[in-house]
């Protein structure tokens, strides 16, 4: 039995999740596997009303569950930022969500390349480090003192700034880190992934010719733990990148990316893979709670409407299993994907006429029809 923390969070996450979970009831009904879902209301309704975003009694419950199955944060009547940072980056800071998995194989028939050419990417993308760590702020008149501070699982970093300009203007930072220690453990999970997929080589991204302090630490790290594994790798500066993904996706199959680099590059493989409709994402931590869900945001204009594709969010139910151990069942949630699909049962965004309901449908009876 798994235990599974439901967040359907905001906007058309209900939706979305909604039928994520008919697929996994479907695999209970068919197959030898059992889930205890318990759905927590944490969300923006929530914080409009008690001003409360992720609190400790939250963390707390979530202690007890395997792993966090997660709609959608956001919500247009909230300043950008809050919820997100306070409910979404909060949720992978807290229970030390290392590592973000971005699955990018092309689903055909709906690749935005002109050329036609076949790929499958797995993008790891370090998730609690870089410049996604939350220290920053601004000093007034050209001078002040900043206290920072970042809190992980690994270690208490307090880090003082102190400001003196020789010009009475305002002045904004926002501090990139990154830890010896987390690049570590970030590039074993990594390097031990490419090799249960039978790949040799790994890709990995930076910007070390101009942020050579952060990402030459980076190089460093991952040169020692690729030769200690006999994993062959090479290094791509991330506007190359970026190009190369659009130009040449087939040439790569696993890529390491720091923090915010892998946010800005995989939803760019979303778009080239067939959209954000298509789009899960794995918040990873190898020995302690995962949470899963799907790329796209809230789209709080689509609520209720019964339209948006939750084909991501069943990926993200697929990504769940395969975290759980049971990879055998999430290719059986991928084939039932590809097959509704192969029937041309398609949501708007794909070009088709399906609702919400009406695509998750589908996929369920495809996952019926394979036992």
């Amino acid at each position: 039995m798994h235990k599974v923390a439901v967040l359907p969070g905001d906007g058309i996450g209900p939706e979305v999740v909604r039928e994520g979970m008919k697929v996994l009831n479907a695999l209970e009904e068919n197959y030898s596997v059992k889930f205890d879902f318990t759905e927590m209301n944490i969300d923006a309704e929530r914080y409009l009303k008690t001003g409360k975003l992720l609190t400790a009694e939250d963390v707390d419950a979530l202690k007890k569950f395997d792993v966090i199955f997660l709609g959608a944060i956001g919500d247009d009547r909230v300043a950008p930022g809050v919820l997100e940072k306070g409910i979404l980056l909060s949720l992978r800071f807290t229970f030390d969500q290392y590592i973000n998995h971005r699955p990018a194989p092309l689903w055909k028939p709906f690749g935005r390349l002109k050329r036609d050419v076949d790929f499958n990417i797995d993008v790891f993308r370090e998730n609690t480090e870089d410049y996604y760590i939350g220290a920053g702020g601004r000093v007034n008149n050209g001078s002040g003192k900043l206290d920072l501070r970042v809190k992980r699982n690994l270690y208490d970093l307090k880090v003082q700034l102190q400001a003196e300009a020789d010009t009475k203007t305002d002045f904004a930072f926002e501090i990139g880190m990154m830890s010896r220690k987390n690049i570590e453990r970030f590039a074993d999970f990594t390097i031990s992934y490419a090799k249960l997929i039978g790949e040799k080589y790994v890709t990995i991204v930076d910007k070390a010719n101009v942020c050579s302090n952060i990402y030459g630490l980076w190089r460093e790290v991952w040169t020692e733990k690729c030769k200690q594994s006999n994993m062959e790798f090479g290094f791509m500066f991330v506007d190359a990148m970026s190009m190369a993904l659009v130009k040449n996706p087939d040439k790569f199959r696993v890529v390491a990316t720091p923090n915010m680099f892998g946010d800005i590059l995989t939803d760019l493989l979303a778009e080239v893979t067939g959209g954000l409709g298509l789009a899960p994402g794995g918040n990873i931590n190898p020995n302690g709670i995962s949470m899963f869900e799907p790329v796209h945001g809230s789209a709080p204009k689509y609520k209720g409407m019964n339209t948006i594709n939750p084909i991501a969010t069943i990926l993200a139910a697929k990504m769940m299993l395969d975290n759980l151990g049971h990879r055998d069942l999430g290719q059986i949630v991928h084939d039932g994907v590809r097959k509704a699909l192969d029937q041309h049962v398609y949501t708007r965004d794909l070009g088709g006429k399906a609702t919400t309901s009406e695509m998750g449908d589908a996929v369920v009876k495809a996952i019926r029809a394979m036992k």
